[in-house]
């Protein structure tokens, strides 16, 4: 990593309050790469190799099975994914794919295993990403059970919807056969949940998404009472 990539990488939430000397010895053995969109990072079942930190862009895990494959997770900056492999040693659990030009921080898993025991800011920054990781998990089990596929696409929007800038304006990441397949749909299903949120304040021009009736849409969607 040059000296001049340092700060900006000391400030991301991982590495901000851990010893500066341990942090060195991390960013000197780590590298901060550029890739192109649609580039495999790593596969499931490879070994984890690396840590990845995602600074910059947009990237989907997903799983293949019997030839049907499904997207798992998109990943947004800034934050690691797959953290559980690398702190446990153990293989991918899904396949890692760029969406966009992305700037990953690739730190080699055996250092970070290592530092992890020295360092208990590092050790209790990883705790937290892991929680949050499962908490996530939870959540998206629970809303693939519990709702139907215009109740979760809803639901889907209020999230993006609170975590955008622009109040009632959401910007789809990706593709939408992305989308469904993060929210359990066929391309079709998916449609047709888009249909079915018009009459419950929902307007869609492309991949731009306007909530017009914020009240409509929480009252047909149910969303989850619990903050994030």
């Amino acid at each position: 990593m040059r000296s001049g990539e340092k700060p900006e990488i000391a400030r991301l939430p991982l590495f901000r309050d851990m010893d500066d000397t341990l942090r060195e010895r991390v960013f000197s053995g780590s590298f901060l790469q550029v890739f192109p969109p649609q580039l495999v990072l790593f596969e499931l079942g490879q070994r984890a190799d690396f840590l990845h930190v995602l600074v910059d862009g947009l990237v989907e895990l997903s799983v293949n099975s019997g030839g049907r494959d499904t997207t798992m997770r998109i990943v947004e900056p800034v934050t690691s994914f797959i953290l559980a492999a690398v702190v446990n040693d153990l293989p991918y659990l899904m396949t890692a794919r760029t969406l966009e030009p992305s700037r990953v921080l690739l730190v080699p898993a055996a250092l970070i295993r290592e530092v992890i025991r020295q360092d208990a800011a590092l050790m209790q920054a990883t705790m937290r990403e892991l929680a949050l990781a499962y908490r996530d998990l939870v959540r998206a089990l629970a809303d693939m059970k519990m709702r139907q596929s215009a109740e979760r696409l809803g639901n889907y929007l209020l999230q993006q919807e609170s975590q955008q800038t622009a109040a009632g304006t959401i910007h789809l990441k990706g593709e939408k056969r992305l989308l469904a397949s993060l929210l359990g749909m066929t391309p079709e299903n998916l449609s047709r949940a888009f249909s079915t949120l018009a009459s419950h304040g929902v307007r869609v021009n492309g991949g731009k998404i306007t909530i017009i009736d914020r009240d409509a849409l929480c009252e047909f969607s149910r969303p989850d009472p619990i903050p994030v």
